[in-house]
């Protein structure tokens, strides 16, 4: 997007521009991730791939209704999900100050609807309108609304109305069950699929509580009866009678176990809606006795076995056609169940009755196969057709309520999808006309609502360039020519219908419309109309002969002569109806067509949808497997188109996708005054100073969104020099009161100037980080060497102060321990020689190692003293003995002392062994030592130490 607003082609900014887009995405759906975007409003900018995305991630995260601005989309989950439906959580949302706050749920519109009926504010009527494809939900969707609808309205005050109130709640709720077993089927998309479009109308008093409702349907596909799609069902109902009747009533109704029937394809297959008893109990609840079931059932089982009736083609065509051989077992039980005459209703089913002539002449010609085919297919029609329509009339008669006692209804339309098969004919033709109709109407509400968004912000502006669909609708219901009255115009002629002749008239009349489309290659006659969820080829072949929807007199008289009650009932024989069945040939074309019904009850319908204020819910099938956690963007796509939403976005791109606050604008856009800072125009400030005093915004928010906005026609100048100066057209951008509203346009001219003032603002912010980048690493290179040096210095210093210290301590230690021990040497040995003189005298002379003695002692006492301190434990010893070993002290007592030398001719060592004398203790009170322990004190009564060594055998001394 960046890259064709600045018209650069270069590869080396791809990855600028990926860099930009995410950001720029990032901005725009910051308020959450995509599964939390709870409203498709909020993905910006609304786009298709956006949509996708945000509906992906939320259905995989379990999260399956999504919010698309006045649309509420439902994507069906195929798997339970019983707490999403729960009464506690209807009951939050009903109670809750804001639902529309609470996560988007279905109960939120209902809650919403039933609160604009509260408030009595015009119009006080609501309606929604539930759509989507085979299989969507749709049924779903509307049986939950009813439910929710009878919990949150049902609150009487007197137990009375209570009761009341819950019969009327229980039948509203019953009519669905039966409804559905008549009007449903399984089709290859969906095993319960609505084959009729019905309009509920829930009927509320003045306290708004519910008092009844009402049932309208519209083009039930009665022609599934008797015929059937391939791997396709017939309505539920039959199965249901096959399957779960007694034995009793199997045989009174004559449907054996194993029975086959032409009509009843698919037999093996089960469904969850194949419950007998729950169609019996609903059809009980609603007024329907157990006999009048009975009968219902004993008619549609007579169906069954008129489809078994087949004929063979007579040689001769005057003669009316053969009867199969299978089929007349058939025959007898189908006229036995319906109470008709075997004979009269093999007569009706093989001969016409033709009147001509002024005298209305009767001639009876006989029917070939196909015809006899036909007539027994519409008589199996028309009786389930009246069947239908007589269910509907006796649910109504039930459930609704007299005119004076409500004041206000909720509708609940439910309705076919778009639908787009390979073989397309009257009733996808009337079903895409319905749509076609609806999406108009959803169009033309969603504008007003988008006008009226625009008129709250202050905007002057109208829609102008959207798709309209009202070509369409004019090539298929406009006046005097169209699609619609050249089908009825078919029916009218008195000459047989030719498809190739119709493709030719409706191609010729209509040629100019540009919704209208041939197939030039097709062998079969077709036309194609463009719709706008796409174009639909339909072929033309049995077109007229379905809208004729013929009916012979001799049928309608046929069911008239039955006996049956309920036939009775169904084909009354008074004058009246005859003459309805039977009307003139003025009156003939315009009650018989089903286009001309089909028009005038939806035109009735949308007069209803005008007058109420319309809420709408498309639902979505996420794969058409029907498989759970699986999200098939192809076909979410073509259900989006079909349901409008994707004409919803192109609308909203057709107008203002962009929508972003003041406050965000500004913080996001700011820095766009860097670049024409000077710059004034008055292009845009007519957005803002005409509305600047009603603004309740901040006035510098307001200046700032003002300046911002003079930058455009600066940057709509650069971009037409860099491109095309075609491209420099006036930005649509305009300014509401809470809101900018732009275009994709003005958002890629200002993520440019913005894209532009980022690079200069980073090229700003490179190179004045590598300068402090370089910088800061000369300091640190700088501030590295100082401290390693002074780390160095530091580290030297104390290894020197530690060796100086050590070495001082040692010193002192060691002179303190050398005075001491010398101070204490020369102490005890002056005590001795003290001791010694009086004796001196008297003795002997001494011999020379007495003579040496003391110069030994002198000599050698720092060896003992140390060898009497040692530690050597050896038991035996004493220490006094190894030091007077060491100093050679002779013994002069034997008895005490054994003294062994050795030969004067041997080398050694004196060895002494004495007794025990005591223990020898030494004790120094300080130890030279500066950490040593002090050991305790002395006592009192002995001798320790080297005075124990030199005077306890002082006399040693005299020998």
């Amino acid at each position: 997007m960046l890259q064709q607003v600045n018209g650069h082609s270069s590869g080396s900014d791809a990855p600028n521009l990926s860099f930009l887009r995410e950001g720029l995405q990032e901005f725009l759906g910051s308020d959450a991730p995509l599964h939390q975007l709870d409203d498709l409003t909020k993905v910006n900018p609304v786009t298709l791939e956006t949509v996708l995305r945000c509906l992906q991630a939320r259905y995989m995260a379990d999260k399956f209704y999504t919010n698309a601005g006045c649309t509420l989309v439902a994507l069906n989950p195929f798997k339970p999900v019983p707490p999403l439906y729960a009464p506690e959580l209807m009951i939050e949302y009903h109670t809750a100050p804001q639902p529309q706050k609470l996560k988007p749920h279905i109960f939120t519109v209902g809650e919403q609807s039933y609160r604009n009926v509260k408030s009595l504010m015009e119009p006080v009527n609501q309606s929604i309108v539930v759509s989507g494809e085979s299989g969507a939900g749709k049924t779903w969707t509307s049986r939950c609304l009813m439910k929710f609808y009878a919990v949150v309205a049902a609150s009487p005050t007197s137990w009375e109305s209570h009761k009341i109130a819950e019969r009327i709640e229980q039948r509203i709720l019953n009519s669905n069950p039966v409804m559905e077993a008549f009007g449903n089927a399984c089709t290859l998309r969906n095993n319960n699929s609505s084959r009729f479009g019905k309009f509920i109308q829930l009927q509320l008093n003045r306290t708004q509580q519910m008092t009844g409702a009402a049932v309208q349907t519209y083009l039930l596909e009665k022609t599934r009866v008797a015929y059937q799609a391939s791997n396709e069902r017939n309505f539920h109902i039959f199965y249901q009678i096959c399957k779960g009747a007694s034995e009793d009533e199997r045989l009174q109704w004559h449907l054996p176990k194993g029975a086959a029937f032409s009509w009843l394809p698919n037999p093996e297959k089960t469904l969850e809606e194949d419950c007998f008893e729950v169609t019996r109990e609903a059809m009980l609840h609603l007024g329907i006795d157990t006999p009048t079931q009975n009968n219902i059932f004993k008619v549609l089982a007579g169906l069954l076995h008129l489809g078994n009736i087949w004929f063979a083609d007579s040689e001769d065509e005057a003669q009316p056609c053969q009867l199969m051989e299978d089929a007349k077992c058939s025959l007898r039980t189908s006229a036995l169940l319906l109470q008709l005459q075997e004979d009269l209703l093999l007569e009706t089913l093989r001969i016409r009755t033709i009147k001509a002539g002024r005298q209305q002449q009767v001639f009876r010609k006989p029917c070939s196969q196909a015809e006899c085919d036909t007539r027994r297919d519409c008589l199996a029609k028309l009786v389930y057709a009246r069947l239908f329509d007589w269910l509907v009339s006796v649910i109504n008669s039930s459930i609704c309520a007299g005119p004076d006692t409500w004041t206000a209804f909720i509708g609940l339309l439910d309705v076919y999808g778009f639908e787009s098969f390979p073989d397309n004919s009257l009733e996808q033709l009337c079903i895409n006309y319905a749509n076609e109709k609806l999406q108009q109407h959803f169009v033309a509400h969603y504008l007003r609502a988008q006008q009226e968004e625009y008129a709250v912000e202050g905007l002057e502006w109208s829609f102008v360039n959207y798709q309209d669909n009202q070509t369409c609708l004019d090539l298929i219901e406009g006046s005097p020519i169209s699609i619609c009255s050249l089908i009825n115009e078919e029916c009218r002629l008195n000459r047989p219908s030719s498809a190739a002749q119709l493709q030719t008239r409706i191609e010729s009349a209509l040629a100019g419309s540009p919704c209208l489309g041939h197939n030039k290659l097709s062998r079969e006659p077709s036309f194609i109309v463009v719709h706008f969820a796409g174009p639909v080829r339909y072929h033309t072949a049995g077109l007229v002969e379905k809208n004729k929807d013929p009916v012979p007199p001799e049928l309608t008289g046929l069911l008239q002569q039955s006996q049956d009650p309920l036939l009775t009932v169904l084909f009354p024989s008074n004058p009246k109806e005859k003459a309805q069945e039977e009307p003139s040939g003025q009156s003939r074309a315009p009650a018989l067509t089903v286009v001309s019904k089909f028009k005038t009850s939806l035109e009735q319908l949308l007069q209803v949808l005008h007058s109420t204020t319309p809420h709408y819910i498309r639902c979505i099938k996420p794969n058409s497997q029907g498989q759970p956690q699986t999200f098939l963007q192809k076909e979410v796509l073509s259900q989006l188109e079909a349901c409008g939403l994707v004409e919803t976005i192109h609308i909203s791109a057709a107008g203002f996708p962009i929508r972003i606050s003041h406050q965000n604008f500004v913080e996001r856009y700011a820095l766009l005054r860097r670049l024409y800072p000077h710059t004034s125009s008055g292009l845009y400030s007519h957005y803002l100073t005409k509305r600047t005093s009603e603004w309740p915004a901040e006035e510098a928010t307001l200046h700032l969104l003002q300046d911002i906005l003079h930058t455009l026609p600066a940057l709509t100048q650069t971009l037409a020099t860099h491109t095309d100066p075609a491209e420099a057209t006036t930005a649509a951008v305009h300014c509401g009161r809470t809101k900018v509203f732009m275009t994709d346009s003005v958002l890629e001219l200002l993520e440019c100037g913005r894209a532009q003032v980022l690079e200069q603002c980073a090229r700003c912010i490179q190179c004045g980080w590598r300068r402090y980048q370089h910088r800061k690493q000369e300091r640190q290179r700088q501030a590295a060497t100082l401290l390693q040096a002074a780390v160095r210095s530091w580290l030297t210093r104390k290894y020197i102060q530690r060796l100086h210290t050590a070495a001082t301590v040692i010193k002192h230690a060691w002179q303190k321990w050398r005075t001491r021990m010398a101070f204490l040497a020369s102490k005890e040995l002056d005590g001795i020689e003290e001791k010694q003189a009086p004796g001196l005298g008297s003795c002997s002379p001494l011999s020379p190692a007495q003579t040496r003695l003391p110069g030994a002692v002198i000599r050698l006492w720092p060896l003992g003293l140390v060898l009497a301190n040692s530690g050597v434990g050896v038991r035996g010893f004493q220490r006094k003995l190894v030091v007077c070993a060491c100093l050679h002290l002779p013994s002069s007592s034997p008895s005490n002392y054994n003294v062994q030398t050795a030969q004067q001719d041997q080398a050694g060592v004196t060895s002494i062994r004495a007794l025990p004398q005591g223990s020898v203790k030494f004790h120094c009170r300080k130890s030279p030592l500066q950490y040593a322990d002090i050991c305790p004190e002395p006592s009192p009564c002995t001798v320790t130490g080297f005075n124990q060594i030199l005077l306890e055998r002082h006399k040693l001394i005299h020998g």
